[in-house]
């Protein structure tokens, strides 16, 4: 299983009212998917950049689709860059694939409508996530952290994951807290709006 996989599994076990940013966890996502490719050898760093490798596919979907569209000429993609440029609706993409192996179904509401309601079906993959969530596994510990699920771990997570793992949960904290930052100049800007048509 896939520590992106395991994010999504985790995020969407949480009750309702616990609700995590979509983009927040989409960047998330995508910084999982940079760790798995390092573990896999398809990926490695040289400095701040994400050098492709030839590692075998890994056999999960969306991982290969991660690997196929790393940047293959130099310059390429920096750590930086990777969150937003692979991130945009991944959270929708899991989810989606999630549904297609039959581990996330739609609630019905009356008459056999849909609700825009999901739930995890309980499954060996969803037991193997909560089980790597309690064991506070560093990685995914991180990641969690980033998107506001867990709090900070402890100062152990370089030595337990080395730099270049490190360096992309670095980058995708980074991520998280711009997207923060857009989000509340956003709210202030349309606040502002609201008075000038109320004034």
């Amino acid at each position: 299983m896939s520590t992106a996989r395991d994010l999504i599994l985790v995020v969407l076990g949480l009750p309702a009212e616990r609700p995590v940013a979509h983009g927040d966890l989409s960047l998330a996502l995508a910084g999982a998917e940079a760790i798995d490719l390092l573990g896999s050898g398809a990926l490695t760093l040289d400095g701040d950049r994400l050098v492709p490798g030839p590692g075998p596919t890994t056999g999960d979907r969306l991982l290969d689709t991660a690997a196929a569209s790393l940047t293959r000429r130099e310059p390429y993609d920096t750590v930086d860059e990777w969150p937003w440029r692979r991130g945009t609706e991944l959270a929708a993409a899991y989810a989606g694939d999630l549904e297609r192996d039959g581990l996330l179904k739609h609630q019905r509401g009356h008459f056999g409508f849909r609700s825009a309601h999901t739930v995890l079906v309980d499954s060996p993959a969803r037991r193997a996530a909560e089980a790597r969530r309690a064991d506070g596994e560093p990685v995914l510990a991180a990641l969690l952290a980033a998107t506001g699920i867990e709090g900070e771990p402890d100062e152990t997570v370089e030595s337990l994951t080395g730099d270049a793992v490190t360096t992309v949960l670095a980058a995708v904290g980074d991520a998280v807290t711009q997207l923060e930052a857009v989000r509340l100049r956003r709210d202030v800007e349309n606040a502002a709006f609201d008075n000038v048509w109320r004034a």
